[in-house]
């Protein structure tokens, strides 16, 4: 971590008594590196099998096991709550909140039975006056759920994290990056105090460093305070990009996710939280912890900085797959496919003989298809799962029409218009074979994109 740490007040009275949830998650390797570097003799929860490193023991558990979750917090004085499950399927994410409730109680219970004294807990800023998301609402109860019991719980309350491989700063970059026209919900003029996720694990450690921080909440966030919008707008300016944004008011936080789904890695199962997240205002009503931690908080241009150095100097890492075709070459066929595809259509105008094909209604469709190819084309080319969709369904959508064109050299009858001659026909099949080549093109690349971008690694 560039951010030193805050005056040690307490001393590690054993190793390995410091416990690590979510080790491998976006805060979870993090908070990890940070006491490791620092001498510390932790523990890291994880639900694979990781093997040891400098400093770090990782213990298999899962929340959900409670013989493993007590043998995974026997030995343990201060305990770190960084659990959540928002990812996942669409079916499971509509459960969410009664897992994460089941989860806290479980961890509390396994805590109590082996005598941990402490449980941090990161959670969301949230107000509680307000009508809470169900993801805000979920962040809320469990931290009430992990301090319901007799160990003293810290709870800190951050506002949008910026870091590196994080959901949040994901979305932002790849929406920013491959939209130079944004269309946003009015959750954009929603007010967030951004904060560097380098400062969030600062708190983090220096709550466990400063007992008076025991069984308190906190409220913590970034230097800067400003809307979605205007968030966007820094990131653009930080990439010298001109970024021009569409309010749409009736785009909901679902229809919002899908959309996020289909333009970025981030899947709508997570999208979803952290839009919701962005419905409401989020800023510090409270600063009370600065007095105890005080931190040279960074700006949110220096956290985009640190950010998107890091995603290029480390990206993460992909595991390799098997497959029978490469992602590039499948999207670079498929673009040029396209290409000769909106080539070939061109003839439909100078070697058709029918008059039909002029009238303003067929015209018209000519346009609108056209105009399909060319933002195909684009976001195929920004490597985005709705580039691959438009395209699938385009070629889909010609395919079934030129074979429906010539319906008469089976049944002689046509379903179009009236037949075509001999060399429309012929250009008819060319023109079928190049469609179900990119229909083949674009399936196998539109559920294969996630994979090769991951929070924020570009193909």
């Amino acid at each position: 971590m560039s951010q030193k740490s805050t005056t040690n007040i307490a001393t590690q009275n054993k190793p390995y008594n410091i416990l690590v949830t979510g080790a491998t998650g976006f805060i979870g390797t993090r908070l990890i590196s940070y006491f490791s570097d620092r001498g510390y003799k932790i523990k890291g929860m994880s639900r694979r099998k990781i093997s040891d490193s400098n400093n770090v023991k990782y213990v298999q558990a899962d929340v959900f096991d409670q013989n493993k979750l007590e043998r995974a917090l026997d030995g343990i004085e201060v305990a770190y709550y960084l659990l959540h499950s928002m990812e996942g399927s669409k079916e499971h994410w509509k459960e969410f909140a009664s897992r994460e409730r089941i989860q806290a109680r479980n961890f509390l219970q396994a805590a109590t039975k082996v005598g941990v004294k402490r449980i941090i807990y990161l959670g969301g800023l949230v107000n509680d006056s307000l009508d809470l998301s169900p993801h805000m609402k979920s962040r809320k109860e469990v931290g009430e759920i992990l301090a319901s019991g007799n160990i003293p719980v810290t709870e800190l309350r951050a506002s949008l994290i910026i870091g590196a491989q994080g959901g949040s700063y994901a979305m932002l970059r790849y929406l920013v990056e491959r939209l130079p026209v944004m269309v946003c919900p009015s959750w954009v003029k929603s007010i967030a105090q951004p904060i560097a996720v380098d400062d969030v694990i600062s708190y983090l450690a220096g709550c466990m460093e400063h007992s008076e921080t025991t069984g308190k909440i906190y409220e913590i966030g970034g230097k800067d305070k400003m809307t979605y919008e205007q968030l966007m707008r820094v990131y653009a300016k930080y990439l010298d990009k001109k970024l021009f944004v569409i309010q749409i008011p009736f785009l909901t936080t679902r229809l919002s996710s899908y959309w996020v789904d289909l333009i970025t890695p981030v899947k709508a199962s997570l999208a979803r939280p952290l839009i919701d997240s962005l419905v409401h205002d989020t800023v510090v009503t409270d600063d009370s912890i600065i007095k105890i931690i005080p931190l040279q908080l960074k700006s949110v241009r220096e956290s985009i900085d640190i950010a998107t150095k890091e995603i290029r100097n480390n990206p993460p890492e992909i595991p390799p797959k098997e497959e029978r075709s490469g992602f590039k070459i499948n999207q670079n066929l498929l673009c040029a496919v396209l290409i000769a595809m909106a080539i070939v259509g061109t003839t439909y105008y100078w070697l058709d003989d029918r008059p039909e094909i002029f009238e303003p209604l067929w015209i018209l469709g000519g346009i609108l298809w056209y105009i399909t190819i060319i933002f195909a084309i684009i976001f195929v080319r920004n490597k985005t799962r709705l580039g691959f969709l438009i395209a699938g369904i385009v070629s889909w959508i010609t395919l079934v029409f030129w074979l429906f064109d010539n319906f008469y050299v089976l049944f002689d009858a046509s379903l179009i218009i009236v037949q075509p001659n001999e060399l429309i026909t012929i250009r008819n099949f060319i023109w079928a074979a190049l469609s179900a080549l990119a229909v083949i093109a674009s399936h196998n690349t539109f559920h294969k994109i996630i994979d090769y971008q991951y929070k924020g690694r570009p193909v």
